[in-house]
């Protein structure tokens, strides 16, 4: 199959106005889907679940009667666990030890912590696990239970008591193998309702479904929108543009390997985003003709060819270098360094989601089970904010206790500052512990 992907060199000019014309992206800028969601989320705070139910039956086609009927039991979940292939299931219970296992190593370093200071003055941090959050699954065109696995087991590790998990079941079909990685992640209750009504029943909550503190998860333009709009209601996680990935080779791996590599960014929707760069522009010929032949054994091949003519580029440049300043200036989601010793090159990346490197590390094993999170930001934000962690489901408080001679001493710095502001009450409150 003929691709007709973008060609660059990093020389010729004009090429950084193409670059940014490449990764421009808003995945919530259209006015009507705006509009839709502002209703959706004002009359499901109004009225609850009978918002919700009227919602769920329009858009995912079913029949509900009660609001019971939204949510699956534990007993579900397990059940669910028991009729998926036994393969299938054990691959999901060792991904998900894998991501804990990891989860657990960030642990170390979001604990709370104090000192004292020499006249007494104790000052630190307490860490604290949020109390409840909600997790957003997309369902519909396809099962992700390794978005079950990357979203609850991080808020497990954290320390969430309660962890509530949205998912639509268009039809009412309800995937057992989503359901499966529930029961192994440890979720507390599932409820089969989707779009920007989910996100407005876990924001303000219903009669049904509990008030969180926080919406993790990915999904379509409708959420992306309505957990925009939800913001200062609760916390969100990130929103999420197209998936994409970047590959820097030297031009010594397999063709066919970065080839698919690609693709496997590609096959996701045809707003994904793959982009190869190389100093070797022989190698860019070669992996193209490789995503030629490949391409017609891909049971996906009209989704890749319309994402990669769309949005994918082969950019060449002049050597390693300038192939890092490129990759910090697209801050990817993912980055592949396909190359030898990466190691060598990691201390010059700045901006990147997840860093796979070497050869034999293709970005779909950290889509499932290498362990790092694989919920990352997108669209260029990985320039200022990092894969979902432990992190996220915690908050710190800051701990201050004077003593009497430490209050003192910084009454006398503060008094002066204060009067500086004109916040006179501020400056006698600090001064009425001022020892003579």
């Amino acid at each position: 199959m003929k691709l007709n992907i973008r060609s660059f060199s990093a020389a010729q000019s004009g090429f950084r106005a193409e670059l940014d014309a490449l990764l421009a992206w808003d995945s919530v800028s259209d006015a009507g889907v705006q509009k839709s969601v502002e209703n959706i989320v004002s009359t499901v705070r109004a009225n609850g679940d009978k918002a919700l139910i009227e919602f769920t039956n329009q858009f995912d086609r079913r029949t509900v009667q009660h609001s019971s009927e939204l949510e699956l039991s534990r007993a579900d979940l397990e059940a669910a666990a028991k009729r998926i292939d036994p393969s299938v299931l054990e691959a999901i219970q060792k991904a998900a030890e894998r991501v804990r296992l990891y989860h657990e190593r960030q642990m170390d370093g979001q604990r709370s912590w104090s000192y004292t200071e020499s006249d007494g003055t104790v000052l630190g941090q307490q860490v604290v696990p949020l109390d409840r959050v909600g997790v957003y699954v997309p369902g519909g065109k396809a099962a992700y239970p390794s978005s079950v696995l990357m979203n609850v087991i991080p808020a497990h590790v954290s320390g969430v008591s309660e962890i509530i998990m949205v998912v639509p079941t268009p039809d009412g079909d309800v995937n057992d193998i989503v359901m499966a990685a529930a029961f192994v992640a440890g979720v507390t209750r599932v409820f089969t309702v989707g779009g920007a009504q989910a996100v407005a029943a876990l924001a303000y909550g219903t009669e049904t479904i509990p008030k969180v503190d926080k919406i993790v998860g990915p999904g379509n333009i409708y959420v992306a929108t309505a957990k925009r709009m939800v913001f200062g209601a609760v916390g969100i996680d990130m929103i999420a543009g197209p998936s994409e990935i970047l590959v820097v080779c030297d031009g010594k791996t397999d063709p066919n390997w970065i080839a698919m590599d690609l693709f496997s960014q590609a096959e996701h929707d045809e707003d994904a985003q793959s982009i190869l760069i190389s100093p070797d522009a022989g190698f860019i010929e070669k992996v193209k003709s490789a995503m030629e032949t490949l391409i017609e054994d891909m049971s996906r091949k009209d989704i890749i060819k319309a994402s990669l003519e769309g949005r994918g580029a082969f950019i060449h440049v002049s050597d390693m270098e300038e192939a890092v300043e490129i990759a910090n200036i697209v801050a990817a989601e993912h980055l592949e360094l396909s190359i030898e010793s990466p190691e060598d090159w990691l201390p010059k990346i700045r901006h990147a989601g997840a860093i796979f490197m070497g050869r034999h590390t293709p970005e779909a094993l950290g889509d499932y089970c290498a362990g790092p999170n694989h919920v990352l930001p997108t669209s260029g934000t990985a320039r200022f904010s990092s894969p979902l962690g432990v992190y996220d489901f915690q908050k710190r408080s800051s701990l201050i206790n004077c003593s009497p001679e430490g209050a003192s001493e910084l009454a006398k710095i503060a008094s002066p500052l204060a009067r500086g502001e004109s916040l006179e009450a501020h400056a006698v409150s600090a001064e009425y512990r001022i020892k003579d």
